[in-house]
């Protein structure tokens, strides 16, 4: 007999009775070629047959269930199919269809291409909304047949299409596989636009917003039926499937640790090193470690706080002292307002505040110490600031307080009778902040009009530590930057106006051009420079100041030209000024342009330089010119200073002499009387500005000059490494002291930050790299990677790109150093490299910190010339996205390597490749996937395993635009070999779902498993 199609070849079947092995003889002899069975749906046309009747025919479904097994139909068609009968009330039929489900719904596979995968994860979301829909339709059959009181088979019915459910929801395989074709399905839906509803209506795949539906109306239904069992059996399954979407976000926190030195140290480093830098860097760089490390919110916040007061315990007395106390108070609350928006989850982040202080209160050595160093209570302080804040509810508030204030009681007694009169530096910082803000708005007045008022304004700011104290704060809440142009604007303002006749009001403008200027001066050199330098993009003239702080201002790592020709002006105006220095009257204020003799009086000391080399000049005229230049305007001797630091350098040992001399004379004490107001007060800012601009020379050319003293150490960080050691010892050294102690002091980070500048960054990272590997108890590697991250954070972008373009290739290539990637420190390294990683490439699209930018680094070498990516990619690219029946191939056959080896997501974003982190990254992932692709295991593939697993921890819910987007397409398959990665989260984690060809790779991985 002729059959000419599928159903007559059943229906042939059926009459004549044969058996189901001679039935798939007789389909293959009456279909020899071409065609699968999938394009013929003969799943489709089997389960059609069979179901005709009241009750399925056990023949035709024998027949469907020998093609399930031998595999002559996929899952998928079969899925399908079952999903495409609606007739609820036939309850054989049902139950037929559920037992051929039961035959493989929990070990699902699919070993063809990618497309085929897609298709099965979308034939399986279809069949959850048929069992869903079943499931629902029996348990509205049981409450009918209870309230009638006529028992139906309905409970049976039930409990088989729960236990369907529970078994195919318990696999984590199929809960992936549903995962992705979610995402599938609500890109088609964004593909195909909302509006044609038509189009979607043809898909065969049910929409999850359906699933979402039947899962309510289900609960509905069984919140009615008084078994249960059942009912908890049902609430099971919804659970797993609304976990469905977030399966990937869902990280435990770690709650057996309860220090945590990462985050310890990147506080003590801002507090520390960055005080004026914004708000937000931080409050994502802490972000990152709170992700990365799963710290629970109290913790994290309590060891913010563990560090603040750390940092006011250890600074040292002075400028450092009022920084910690404003970053404490002042910046700390707003990162803290910041983090609260970061916080989503079922705590409240006020209760998670509360919380974190109610540890804080049991700390009591910590508060003494931190209480007896400030000479008041911290906490109170600190409780008001955040309750100020909204941080704290009003009742926590009342609770803390009134424990915070029964706890010091007890505490030793504060306020002896020498420090009762001391005002604690919280208190003042805190009320500086607003005086802040009032200062400016006097400087925006017109400085003309009340000259006098302003000077009162400023005379105020200089006495004892008023400056320093508004200063810190104005740098903790990020208003010094528009405090520094008020002056520089002050300062323009003194050099522009018509000069007078009256000595008043030249006295008036000689003192706010001297104060503006040491102010500016003061600034540059306790913050940085980059706080006064105005925004090149706003063009116009560049203001005197910021012409001579670039030009002749002595830094740390600048070398000045005594040369150039801004310390060269016109030779007449030098020649008046070397006479009116010279003249035995005082100098005069009247027709004076202040900032012409700024720059003029470098040449002027030349000429007096020369004069008293060559014996014109005696010391006693030197004397009288030194107290002339200093006497009324400091800001000359601060201008005379910098030119003869700058001509120190330039001269030999015996040559010097006469120079250094001059520079004590001008730092010395006045031999004459002062006239002008405020003389006092400007002398202590005039000689701390020129103790820092002599640190550099004075310790090159080890010479002594004895600067009036404060009391206070001006510079404590400087010179802190031991002379005549090598670098590398003092490295070793003080990276095992840190170790054993557990945190990172600031002391400890300026001596690294030393040894980065001096050793370079690859010798840095390689070194305590070399560190690391020493190490071999498990509890050390870990401290030891949390410190050394928070210690690479001094220049985490440079150091990344060494770590994992250098380090990490040199280790993972050359097999004689594999032994040293063996576990405990080879896990440690790949946990430091996936933070580093993650950490520069979150933070790569911002700006590099005004810290990072001034350090004189080393160039790395041209990363693309280090780096060549093959530059043909874009057309393989092409190639491979215009052809479908293409892709599904190179999907299915990663064996062949050479086709796209190096095709990942990054291209498909179009990263920028010649970014030296992209390059870095994309590289190192290459290289991974080579590792994995090759015959030969060892310790380097373990650690590629580890690194993978470390990235699925970190990573948040989706890893697109994460550095898993430069991992090779074809490095999944070749992963989920390794058994600790075969996993279906894994596979969920490490592929950017949001493609459609990351959705392929993902499902063909998944089902292959």
């Amino acid at each position: 007999m002729k059959v000419v199609n599928l159903k007559q070849a059943i229906l042939q079947a059926w009459k004549e009775r044969w058996s189901d092995y001679q039935w798939a003889i007789n389909m293959k002899t009456f279909f020899p070629k071409g065609a699968t069975w999938d394009i013929l749906n003969l799943a489709e046309a089997l389960l059609e047959q069979a179901m005709i009747g009241p009750s399925p025919n056990p023949l035709i479904l024998s027949y469907l269930k020998y093609a399930i097994s031998s595999q002559m139909v996929s899952y998928s068609s079969v899925l399908t199919a079952i999903s495409k009968f609606d007739d609820f009330s036939r309850d054989l039929c049902v139950q037929a269809l559920l037992d051929i489900m039961d035959m493989f719904c929990d070990r699902l596979s699919c070993h063809g291409k990618a497309e085929e995968c897609v298709g099965l994860c979308r034939a399986l979301l279809s069949a959850l909304h048929w069992l869903l829909r079943c499931t629902a339709a029996s348990a509205e059959r049981l409450q009918e047949g209870l309230e009638a009181g006529t028992p139906t088979t309905a409970e049976k019915q039930l409990a088989m299409c729960l236990h369907r459910l529970e078994k195919t929801l318990s696999s984590t395989k199929n809960r992936a596989l549903l995962h992705i074709a979610k995402l599938e399905e609500a890109s088609l839906h964004t593909s195909q636009g909302l509006g044609q509803g038509g189009t979607r209506a043809n898909q065969p795949t049910a929409s999850w917003t359906a699933i979402e539906h039947s899962l309510l109306k289900l609960g509905e239904i069984l919140a009615n039926l008084s078994n249960p069992q059942l009912r908890s059996q049902a609430e099971q399954c919804g659970t797993l499937i609304r976990s469905i979407p977030t399966m990937l976000s869902v990280h435990s926190e770690q709650l057996q640790k309860t220090g945590f030195p990462t985050v310890h140290a990147v506080v003590l480093l801002e507090g520390t090193m960055n005080l004026t830098g914004e708000i937000q860097p931080l409050v994502e760089q802490l972000m990152m470690v709170k992700r990365m490390q799963h710290i629970p919110t109290p913790l994290f916040v309590l060891e913010i706080w563990k560090a603040c007061f750390v940092g006011l315990i250890e600074s040292p007395e002075g400028t450092e002292e009022l920084k910690w106390t404003a970053f404490t108070y002042l910046k700390i609350p707003q990162v803290l307002v910041k983090l609260k928006k970061y916080s989503h989850g079922d705590r409240d982040f006020t209760e998670d505040v509360n919380c974190a202080f109610e540890f804080l209160l049991k700390l009591t050595p910590l508060l003494d110490k931190a209480d007896q160093r400030c000479n008041c209570d911290c906490t109170n302080f600190l409780l008001q600031e955040c309750n100020k804040q909204g941080l704290l509810s009003e009742a926590n508030f009342a609770n803390l307080m009134a424990k915070c204030k029964a706890d010091r009681e007890q505490a030793p007694q504060l306020k002896s009778s020498e420090n009762a009169n001391i005002q604690p530096n919280p208190g003042l910082i805190l009320r500086a902040e607003p005086t802040v803000t009032n200062i400016l708005k006097t400087m925006d007045a017109d400085h003309s009009k009340s000259p006098e008022g302003l000077l009162g304004v400023l005379g105020h700011m200089l006495s004892g530590k008023s400056l320093d104290l508004l200063l810190a704060a104005a740098a903790a809440t990020g208003k010094l930057k528009s405090f520094a142009r008020k002056f520089i604007n002050l300062n323009e303002f003194t050099t522009q106006g018509p000069v007078e006749t009256s000595t008043k009001t030249a006295s008036v403008r000689a003192l706010l051009f001297d104060i503006s200027f040491l102010m500016l001066c003061h600034v540059a050199q306790t913050y940085g420079s980059e706080v006064i330098l105005s925004d090149s993009s706003t063009g116009g003239e560049v203001p005197f100041f910021e012409t001579w702080m670039q030009t002749c201002m002595p830094e740390e790592g600048k070398i000045l030209n005594p040369d150039h020709p801004c310390f060269r002006p016109d030779s007449t105006k030098v020649e008046s000024l070397v006479a009116l220095l010279n003249s035995s009257s005082e100098m005069t204020l009247v027709l004076m342009k202040w900032h012409e003799v700024c720059l003029s009086i470098s040449a002027a000391i030349l000429e007096i330089l020369n004069a008293w080399e060559n014996g014109v000049l005696a010391f006693e005229s030197i004397q009288k010119i030194t107290d002339n230049i200093k006497g009324k305007v400091c800001s000359l001797a601060v201008c005379a200073v910098a030119w003869l630091v700058a001509h120190v350098r330039m001269l030999g040992l015996d040559e010097r002499e006469k120079s250094l001399q001059m520079i004590r004379q001008l730092a010395g004490p006045l031999y004459s009387e002062n006239t002008l107001q405020f003389y006092n007060e400007r002398v202590v800012i005039m000689n701390l500005i020129l103790e820092h601009m002599c640190a550099d020379v004075l310790q090159q050319t080890a010479t002594q000059i004895k600067f009036p003293s404060t009391g206070v150490d001006t510079m404590p960080y400087r010179n802190l490494l031991p002379p005549k050691r090598p670098i590398k010892e003092v490295l070793t050294d003080v990276f095992a002291k840190v170790l054993e102690k557990g945190w990172v002091d600031s002391r400890s980070i300026h001596i690294f930050d030393t040894l980065l500048h001096m050793g370079g960054v690859y010798w840095f990272c390689n070194n305590l790299i070399k560190e690391l590997l020493k190490e071999t108890r498990k509890e050390h590697t870990l401290r030891a990677v949390e410190l050394l991250y928070s210690i690479f954070c001094l220049d985490m972008q440079q150091v990344t790109l060494v770590l994992l373009g250098h380090i990490l290739p040199g280790l993972l290539t050359d097999s004689s150093k594999w032994h040293s990637l063996m576990d405990p420190p080879g896990t440690a390294l790949a946990k430091l490299a996936v933070w580093c990683a993650l950490s520069s490439y979150s933070s790569h699209k911002g700006q590099a910190s005004s810290r990072q930018k001034k350090r004189h680094r080393e160039d790395i070498e041209d990363y693309i010339s280090l780096f060549p990516l093959d530059d043909t990619q874009p057309s393989k690219l092409m190639r491979l996205l215009s052809s479908n029946e293409d892709d599904a191939n190179i999907l299915s056959s990663p064996t062949d390597r050479s086709m796209n080896s190096s095709f990942s997501a990054s291209q498909l974003h179009t990263v920028n490749m010649r970014d030296p982190l992209n390059r870095v990254l994309a590289n190192l992932f290459l290289l991974i996937s080579s590792i994995l692709g090759s015959r030969a295991a060892g310790p380097h593939t373990q650690f590629v395993q580890w690194f993978m697993e470390e990235c699925v921890d970190c990573l948040e819910q989706d890893s697109r635009g994460s550095i898993l987007q430069f991992m090779p397409f074809t490095t999944v398959s070749e992963l989920v070999k390794v058994s600790a990665m075969s996993s279906p989260k894994v596979v969920l984690a490490i592929t950017d779902l949001s493609l459609p060809l990351g959705r392929q790779v993902a499902a063909k991985a998944i089902a292959a498993l």
